[in-house]
């Protein structure tokens, strides 16, 4: 089977790194690099054994598959042009700056039978791939991703920016329709909101308690679950793993004693994950774990929780 001709669009901090992996698989070949910069696409199609490029265009109908690593707000045309131009697309996230955007995104990838997938990077956290709750379903979430103020990535608000990860994972786990949203947040070093905190009530019941800043002291990135025999923690940062439940022995007369089993993932590459089940899914002609869809999913409800940052 011959490799996959690929290309990265856009090679910033983030960009640089899908470089990076796109060369180092066997089954793909990194034909381009593109940035506004010529001195950074130089240097890392140095780096990778790539040809640098600074209009992407030049690429339509030259390669299979991209990963789109622009500013959000070019999402939307950069992904629109290569998926019509027959690639199949990983955007970063968010998928794109409006839920309408999105909307076209999914409908050009089905008429053309492209894989749309959006980099919610998370979703291949080793700790959160290990997580099994087939049986229960979580009743109560709640989440803290906090982070020390970067320059970068400002062009959006904190919930567009670091929230909408564990939006998108509560969405996936809880697996129901939004009923209601609560949200208060406040700008701290830039113009837009900068530490934010949701509550998302599910029409199933269960509710989720996600809280994000980007002007922290400490990184933190966790999630807890709970359920009625359960209690399940994940460290994003760290790459643990712990579960509480119920034993068969008692802590205390008619108290069940609780078991705890903690599982720690090292040298997990989230990134190799990611970009291996995109060319997986490209060459098994399958949907996406993180899907156009899912990621039109994610947005929608960051968007709302922004307009009530607004209010």
């Amino acid at each position: 089977m011959s490799p996959l001709k690929c290309a990265v669009i856009g090679v910033g901090y983030l960009g640089k790194f899908h470089a990076e992996k796109y060369a180092a698989l066997p089954d793909c070949e990194l034909v381009g690099v593109v940035d506004t910069s010529l001195e950074a696409a130089q240097a890392v199609a140095a780096r990778a054994s790539s040809q640098p490029l600074t209009d992407y265009r030049e690429l339509l109908g030259r390669v299979d598959a991209v990963s789109i690593v622009v500013p959000t707000s070019l999402h939307h045309q950069v992904a629109k042009e290569f998926l019509a131009s027959g690639a199949h697309v990983l955007v970063e996230k968010p998928i794109t700056v409006t839920v309408e955007e999105a909307d076209e995104l999914i409908r050009i990838a089905a008429e053309e039978r492209r894989v749309l997938m959006v980099g919610h990077l998370e979703r291949f956290n080793a700790a959160l791939l290990a997580l099994d709750l087939t049986e229960d379903k979580p009743i109560f979430i709640e989440s803290h991703r906090l982070a020390p103020f970067k320059p970068r990535a400002n062009d959006v608000s904190v919930v567009l920016d670091l929230m909408i990860h564990d939006i998108d994972i509560i969405l996936d786990l809880v697996d129901c329709e939004v009923d209601r949203i609560d949200a208060k947040g406040v700008p701290v070093l830039t113009g837009d909101v900068d530490i934010a905190n949701a509550r998302i009530a599910f029409k199933n019941g269960s509710v989720a308690n996600v809280t994000a800043s980007r002007v922290s002291q400490k990184v933190e990135r966790k999630m807890r679950m709970f359920m009625p025999n359960a209690y399940v923690s994940v460290d994003f940062q760290n790459r643990v793993l712990t579960r509480h439940r119920k034993g068969e022995g008692e802590m205390f007369p008619g108290i069940p004693e609780i078991v705890s089993e903690e599982s720690v993932f090292e040298g997990g590459d989230a990134l190799l994950e990611e970009i291996r089940h995109f060319v997986t899914c490209i060459r098994d002609s399958r949907e996406p774990l993180v899907s156009g869809y899912a990621g039109r999913r994610a947005l929608a409800t960051a968007t709302e929780i922004t307009r009530l940052l607004n209010v």
